[in-house]
């Protein structure tokens, strides 16, 4: 199914402190990129080279290949219109104006389902379905592995941010 992918998702899949998330999330990426059915927000990166950088520390280099990888997804551009209609979201339905903007950057690319689990799992949003995919009763089961997807990295545990 069509899926825009939220920033925790890129994140778990480089996090070594909570494997069973990392595996999960590798293997939804994984699933997304193999059906084409992965979709991504300039914001979901933007947001997602912050983490990188500063809670996760990963070094530039590897997440500049992380967002080579990511290139081959689809791209919604956050645009003066796409802000235009998350604020409608985010009056109509009291959400933050940065959910509202992942919302809309799902709703205008034509995704059914926003996977993140930042927002309340199964609240359907504009035609959206926001699904946590870290509730074992609500993921869906995981591909086999795709060689091109990201492999987990483990930081030295002093390099690990506290939680």
């Amino acid at each position: 199914m069509r899926s825009l992918l939220d920033t925790n998702l890129l994140a778990y899949a480089d996090s070594a402190d909570e494997p069973a998330k990392q595996r999960r999330a590798i293997a939804l990426i994984r699933q997304h990129r193999g059906t084409n059915t992965a979709v991504l927000s300039t914001q979901v990166l933007q947001e997602f080279v912050n983490v990188a950088l500063r809670k996760l520390r990963l070094p530039p280099a590897l997440i500049r290949q992380r967002l080579g990888f990511y290139a081959g997804f689809e791209m919604v551009p956050v645009t003066g219109e796409l802000m235009a209609g998350a604020l409608d979201l985010h009056v109509l339905h009291s959400l933050s104006f940065y959910d509202a903007l992942i919302l809309q950057a799902a709703k205008v690319s034509g995704c059914k389902q926003l996977l993140s689990e930042d927002m309340p799992n199964g609240a359907i949003v504009d035609g959206v379905r926001i699904v946590n995919p870290f509730l074992a009763a609500q993921a869906p089961p995981a591909a086999q592995a795709s060689p091109a997807a990201p492999t987990p990295r483990r930081p030295p545990a002093a390099a690990r941010p506290a939680r």
